[in-house]
C-alpha cells in the first residue's frame, strides 16, 4: 500500500464514506448523492508521481450529437474556476470534474484530502443542472452557465 492510499483510506473511513478499492489498482471508488443528482468517484493515488486525483464522473453520457453544446458549456464552465477543471470525452460522451494535489516533498493529510474532495463535489453539483439543461432541454450553453454563475 502507497502512503497516498492510507491517506485516502484514512480520510474516507473517518468521514462515513463507503468505498471499495478497484481490484489491483491505487484507486478507490465510491457513489456521491447531491442536490442535483448521483454520481461515481475515484480518488486515485499516483504514488510514482506523488499525485492525489479525484474525479467525479456524471452518471449520464452526453448522445453524440449534444457533443459540441457540452463541450461549449464546459470550456465556459472550467474559465475562472479555481482548482479542478470539467472534461469530457469525445469518444463516448463522459462528462467528469477532476481535481488533484502534488504532494510531493510533503504530507497528504485528511484536511487536504477533505477541501479537494469537497471542492470537487460541490463543483459538480453546482454544474450538473447545466449538463442536463443542455442536453435535454436545449439551452444554450452560455445561458446554462449564466443560470448557474448569475
Amino acid at each position: 500500500m502507497t502512503e497516498i492510499l492510507e491517506a485516502l483510506e484514512k480520510f474516507f473511513t473517518e468521514d462515513d464514506w463507503n468505498y471499495t478499492q478497484l481490484e489491483g489498482k491505487t484507486i478507490l471508488r465510491m457513489g456521491f448523492r447531491g442536490k442535483s443528482g448521483n454520481w461515481t468517484c475515484y480518488a486515485q493515488a499516483r504514488e510514482e508521481q506523488k499525485i492525489f486525483i479525484f474525479y467525479s464522473v456524471s452518471s449520464i453520457n452526453v448522445p453524440e450529437e449534444k457533443r459540441p453544446a457540452i463541450a461549449e458549456f464546459i470550456t465556459r464552465a472550467n474559465y475562472g474556476l479555481l482548482n479542478g477543471n470539467f472534461e469530457m470525452d469525445y469518444s463516448d460522451g463522459e462528462v467528469r470534474y477532476k481535481t488533484s494535489i502534488d504532494v510531493e516533498n510533503d504530507e497528504l493529510t485528511s484536511p487536504l484530502v477533505h477541501n479537494l474532495v469537497y471542492a470537487n463535489v460541490w463543483t459538480m453539483d453546482r454544474y450538473f443542472p447545466g449538463v442536463m439543461a443542455v442536453i435535454y432541454g436545449n439551452v444554450n450553453p452560455a445561458d446554462a452557465i449564466q443560470q448557474i454563475e448569475g
